[in-house]
């Protein structure tokens, strides 16, 4: 499976449609897809060592007896997807609220302007 190859393609795929709109520029839309793009690479790291390492890891201890345990990465990984999912949700409404024009806003929002660059 090409897992890797495809999550890269899909991060430059949005990447391509962000400059198509402006966003890029943006500097809370240009943090926050590299803190996204760092979250892939732990994704991709953490899940190598559970396929090298298994999901059960041994530990010894005294008198060499040996104890059997989820494997640390696991929870670390479960830890990462959540944060990488709230991170495309922070993503999704810069997006979002970048386009929106002056006309649809209810009201002067400085943070908003900001958002798309005023």
């Amino acid at each position: 499976m090409e897992d890797n190859i495809s999550l890269r393609d899909q991060a430059q795929r949005i990447k391509e449609i962000a400059e198509k709109s402006g966003v890029q520029s943006n500097f809370l839309f240009a943090t926050t897809f590299d803190r996204y793009l760092t979250q892939l690479e732990i994704l991709e790291n953490l899940k190598e060592s559970i396929q090298a390492e298994g999901l059960l890891v041994e530990k010894e201890y005294v008198k060499n007896r040996k104890n059997l345990y989820s494997n640390p990465a696991v929870s670390e990984y479960n830890r990462t997807v959540d944060s990488a999912n709230k991170t495309v949700s922070t993503l999704m409404r810069i997006i979002r609220n970048f386009n929106v024009s002056e006309d649809e806003e209810t009201e002067d929002d400085p943070l908003m302007k900001a958002l798309r660059g005023e």
